[in-house]
Parts: C-alpha cells; structure tokens; sequence
C-alpha cells in the first residue's frame, strides 16, 4: 500500500507539475498579456484572457461531474481527452511564428479560441482527475502533496522565466512568443506521459446514471441544506473579482514605466518566488490547520498585492505585486479545489463538489476580467486595482466571520455522535 502511495504520489506530481510549468511558458499573467499588447489588443481584449480562461476551468465542471460519477474507473476518461488541453500549445506556437505578423488580429482571435479549448477541456476532466487524486491521496497528505507538486512546478517555471526572459531579449518577436509556447507544448507532453503511469485505485462503487437535468435539479437542495458551503461560495465569488488585477499588472508595468519587453522575464520570475515560499508554509499549514486558513492567506495577499499596486511609485517597488501574486496562486492552487473535496459528505459525491466549486462561479469569474477591462479603459488601471482591493477585503470579512472549515465541521459531528 506504501508503495502504491508512493508511486501515485510522484506520477500525479509529475503530471502536475510539469503541467504547471508548461503553462508558465504561456502565463496568462506575464506572457500572453504582452503577446496581446505586441499584437495591439486593447484593454478589453487583454482582460478577456483570464476571462476566457477562467471560463473554461470553471463552466463545464458540474454538467461533466454528474457523468464522471457513474464512472468505475476516471483516469482512462482523462486520458483519453486531456491530449486536447495539450494539443493547442502547438497551433498557439504555430500562430506565433507564421500568423501574428501578417494577421495580428486573426492571430488575438486563434489565441482567444485555443486558450478556451485547453481550459474549456480542462474544466471538463477536473472532477474526474480530481477524484482520482481524492482517493490516491489521504486527506492529511493533499494539502503537502499539493505544495509539493507546486513547489516543483515553481521552481521549474522560476529556472523557466530565465529562458523566457532571454528569448523575448534575444529572438525578434513575434517569433519570441512561438518559441515560449513551443517549450510550453512540450512541458505538457511530458505531462501526459506521468499521468499515463497513475494507478488508479478502485473505487468503492459508482453513482446510477441519470439525465442531466435531473442531475442539475438535485443542487438547490444540496445548497440548502449546507449554509456553511453557502456562505463559503459567495465568498469564493468575491474573492474572483479580488484578482481581476492579476491580468493587467504586466500591462501596466510596463507602460507606466516604459519597461522593456525583457521585464516581462523578471516578473515571471517574481511570481514564481512567491509560489515557492508560498508552498513550502501553506502546504504544511493546510494539512494541520485545514485550508480555510490558507484560502484566508492568499485572499490578504491579493489585498496587499492590489494596495502596492496602487501606491507603487517606482518599477521596483511594483516588483512586489508579483510577489504576492505568487504567494495567492500558491494559496489557490494548494487549497481552492482540496478545501471542496472536504464538503463533499462522501467519497462518492466529490465530483459533484469539484463542480460546485468551480460552475457556479463561472459567471462571475468570465465577466469580472472583461469588465475590468472595460473599467481600465474608461478610468484607468488604477481603478481596477482599487475595486480588486475592495472585493478581496470583502471576501476575507465572510470567510473570517461566516465560514467554518469544513474539516472541523465534519470532526464535531463525530465528537457529537460518540
């Protein structure tokens, strides 16, 4: 059994992180948002990236879990469709090289499109993957398992924006920007060939399959009857509108500024530090202290990183908002998806609370960022910051005051019953 958690651990790690670092070639936070200005995007458009993508992670969730329920085994289902996340890497390469230059605003729309396809499929295999991870991973080792596995992907995309910082220095673009997506296709090729070697374990059984809508019918109840969760929701919906600044720091770095593109490289490298430090204290302090207190972490990093936003007055002062960032990314990426699989009353049912987790903010999450660029447009970036501020403050008042974590909701039932 050691063995197996052993071998589990160190394939689904690889797999993510090297999907990680893939995606740190193609950052929606540094290098697809200077890509889109060197194309000559306007604001709006630079604000539908992250739009886009979150879309695509978050809507197709809770209309696939219903599926990946009735499922005996997950992984051969992502497998068999995660070579489409994979896939577009290579046309957004391709693109780069023979498109952009003749065609930028064809090349803005390929891009657009490509960035829905790898997260709209994505966002269709993460409660299967995440299931899969719920029982090859104890409870007490996803918070540290995710730390890890992000660790890793952070120091490789900190060695990563080394080599971005010296293509987009060295290579004329646009053909720079082909060159980081072509190293971003191959990070997740990689990828694949770790998650090909999982052992899934079995499961203890799977759901009957029901119609989609009758499915769909069952969540208001499911809300209802769970206020905690409730709460928790609409302060994850609060805390989206919280980093709608993320997409727009690189931007106005280097405009404000007149930074040269090779900043780019730097910042990159930025937010991979604060990853780094974020996972080695997060992972550890989710797997003692439950991940409300690391979501509550990150949400007072997004706070800090908008508030030096507003008030930086030097490049290297604004340096410090990546920082954060990073310290944010790391509190999410250990705890945002982990903390639903704790709702969850029962195995079984995890991926319907993957769904939960991520569709039902989905809304919020695409029109946030397209309205912070129309909000960017008309008052200028500083009001995107001071909005974002607001919002992640709100966000930390429900989770501080509203929100139990669900680990020590579950443990005093138990003391309750006994």
């Amino acid at each position: 059994m050691r063995t197996e958690l052993r071998h589990n651990v160190v394939a689904l790690g690889a797999d993510y992180a090297l999907f990680v670092v893939g995606l740190s070639f193609a950052s929606q936070s540094t290098i697809l948002p200077a890509f889109a200005e060197y194309l000559g995007a306007p604001n709006v458009v630079i604000g539908a990236i992250p739009a886009v993508m979150t879309l695509g992670w978050f809507l197709p969730s809770l209309f696939a879990a219903g599926h990946t329920e009735t499922l005996a085994r997950k992984l051969p289902f992502v497998l068999r469709y995660t070579v489409w996340e994979r896939v577009p890497f290579l046309v957004l390469a391709l693109a780069a090289f023979f498109l952009a230059t003749h065609a930028p605003a064809l090349t803005l729309g390929v891009m657009l499109l490509m960035l829905l396809v790898i997260t709209g499929v994505g966002g269709v295999l993460m409660p299967a993957w995440m299931d899969v991870i719920g029982r090859a991973i104890p409870v007490t080792l996803r918070g540290r398992f995710f730390a890890c596995a992000n660790l890793a992907a952070s120091a490789g995309g900190f060695v990563g924006s080394f080599a971005t910082a010296s293509i987009l220095a060295s290579v004329p673009a646009p053909a720079s920007y082909g060159a980081c997506f072509v190293c971003a296709a191959v990070c997740v090729a990689f990828s694949y060939a770790a998650l090909a070697v999982v052992r899934e374990p079995a499961a203890t059984g799977s759901a009957p399959a029901v119609t989609l809508r009758k499915y769909l019918s069952r969540i208001p109840t499911l809300l209802g009857r769970d206020p905690n969760l409730a709460w928790f929701l609409a302060a994850r919906a609060f805390a989206v509108v919280g980093s709608i600044g993320n997409g727009f720091y690189t931007v106005h770095a280097l405009r404000a500024w007149e930074a040269p593109v090779s900043q780019v490289g730097v910042f990159t490298a930025l937010l991979f530090l604060g990853q780094i430090a974020g996972n080695l204290a997060l992972g550890w302090l989710a797997d003692r202290h439950g991940h409300l207190l690391v979501i509550i972490t990150g949400l007072g990093a997004t706070l800090a990183g908008n508030l030096v936003a507003l008030t930086a007055s030097t490049l290297g002062a604004f340096d410090v908002v990546f920082i954060l960032m990073g310290i944010q990314i790391a509190a999410m990426n250990v705890s945002n998806l982990n903390v639903m699989l704790e709702f969850a009353p029962a195995p079984g049912e995890q991926p319907t609370y993957i769904g939960l987790g991520t569709t039902l903010l989905a809304p919020i999450a695409f029109g946030a960022p397209l309205a912070a660029g129309l909000l960017a447009d008309g008052f200028g970036f500083a009001s995107v910051f001071a909005v974002a501020m607001t919002a992640a403050g709100v966000a930390l008042g429900l989770l501080i005051t509203r929100v139990r974590d669900p680990r020590r909701v579950i443990a005093s039932r138990v003391a309750a019953s006994s």
